[in-house]
């Protein structure tokens, strides 16, 4: 009977443990991060320098 018993605990001890199942981890999606870039590659800043100049070397 005390087999009976410990046997009867064990199944139900392994039971639980396996209740969820087999299921794939969660993987949260990797963030990549886009570059942004004008069309006029990067010479707005120098051509607005040039004109600054040019305003100030006119006065």
């Amino acid at each position: 009977m005390k087999k009976l018993a410990l046997a009867a605990a064990l199944t139900v001890a392994a039971n639980t443990a396996f209740a969820g199942g087999v299921v794939e981890p969660v993987m949260e999606p990797e963030v990549v991060k886009a570059s942004t870039s004008s069309s006029a590659g990067g010479i707005i800043v120098p051509l607005l320098l040039l004109l600054v100049i040019a305003a100030a070397a006119s006065n």
